[in-house]
């Protein structure tokens, strides 16, 4: 049977990884993804200068070929799934009799203000990579902290606005950056909220609620009709998947997510499958984070082969609680879970601890001690 893996996501590298397994169950693997792959987990850390670029990526080319994995790098930009066909961005189509997505997310954006210059969507990760890059030169160039907003104020939207307060700080400069929030933070415990609000605003972040609307020469506008001053405004208010799934005509909810059934495939498709931000189990929904490609991995390559060989699917009981640890960039994380919180720099290492294991893994590397 012939498979395609359309993006290269937490999942899909576990795929790559047990590439042999999957010809051993006679599939024919086309793996269509951009050459390189950049790890959500480490990119506040590199936004906030803490680590290399180099750090977050993966060369998705070099194991697709170590792994004997045809690979296209590139993008699909349509599927044709009564003809069972993929085209790319440069129009080639690739045949399918099974189809696996883990293609993450972007940026919700209704206003469409990525469009304007100077606005830095945090995905994909090249943009806020990009973003480092920018920040980086005024810094060095003018010795100063340009004006920053960050609009959203989740869970991304502080961890974002922390990493530039730090990169600020690596080059001696207090950051100058304003956090607007369209709602009090609610992502974590009430205590945990508290300790965190004076502990970023002490590092030059103001937080105010509002909503950005416009986007200006040198100023954005928030919906309250009040302008800020913006040199760089960064979007963090809430991902969605990707307009490629909502092309394909298959049940989805609210994010435009594939909604799934426990085995992964989609609820009126039994040819597709998908893992990650791209999707959600219908019955079980759960944020996009990332755990839960990272576990539903060993599930989706199970059920592929089992699919293959007509054998029975086992299902994917994505758990009720997970660790989640974010960068607040002055070498500290928050560990969140549940209703319990911790702030340490022992919080950092561990999370750094996880995500360079997980890239060392994916890279076929074991990492140090």
């Amino acid at each position: 049977m012939r498979l395609v893996l359309a993006g290269a996501g937490h999942a899909h590298l576990h795929l790559l990884a047990h590439a042999a397994s999957l010809r051993a169950a006679d599939l024919d693997v086309t793996l269509i993804a951009p050459a390189a792959f950049h790890y959500s987990g480490l990119a506040t850390g590199v936004l906030s200068g803490a680590l290399p670029e180099s750090a977050a990526m993966i060369d998705v080319a070099a194991l697709a070929a170590q792994q004997g994995v045809r690979h296209l790098p590139t993008n699909i930009v349509a599927v044709d799934l009564a003809a069972q066909v993929t085209r790319t961005a440069e129009g080639e189509d690739q045949a399918f009799d099974l189809i696996s997505f883990n293609i993450g997310s972007v940026v919700r954006d209704p206003l469409n203000l990525a469009a304007a210059p100077g606005v830095w969507p945090v995905k994909p990760l090249t943009r806020l990579f990009d973003l480092r890059k920018q920040l980086e030169a005024v810094l060095l160039r003018e010795r100063r902290s340009p004006h920053v907003v960050v609009a959203g104020g989740g869970q991304t939207g502080f961890e974002v606005s922390a990493a530039i307060a730090g990169l600020c700080e690596r080059h001696g400069q207090v950051a100058r950056l304003t956090l607007v929030s369209p709602h009090p933070a609610t992502w974590a415990p009430r205590a945990a909220v508290a300790d965190l609000l004076p502990r970023l605003r002490g590092r030059g972040i103001v937080i105010l609620q509002g909503e950005v609307t416009g986007r200006g020469d040198g100023h954005c506008r928030l919906a309250d009709g009040r302008d800020l001053e913006c040199e760089m405004l960064v979007l963090a208010g809430g991902l969605t998947a990707p307009s490629l799934t909502g092309g394909l005509g298959l049940a989805m909810d609210a994010a435009g997510r594939l909604l799934l059934n426990p085995e992964l495939q989609a609820l009126d498709h039994p040819a597709v499958f998908a893992a990650g931000d791209c999707a959600v189990i219908a019955k079980a929904p759960r944020p996009p984070v990332g755990v839960f490609g990272v576990r539903a991995a060993p599930i989706l390559l199970a059920n592929l082969i089992a699919r293959a060989q007509a054998g029975p699917l086992r299902p994917y009981r994505p758990q009720g609680r997970w660790l989640s640890i974010m960068d607040l960039g002055d070498e500290t994380g928050l560990a969140l879970r549940d209703k319990l919180w911790w702030r340490s720099r022992g919080a950092l290492w561990v999370k750094r601890r996880l995500d360079l294991g997980f890239v060392a893994r994916a890279r076929g590397l074991r990492l140090a001690a």
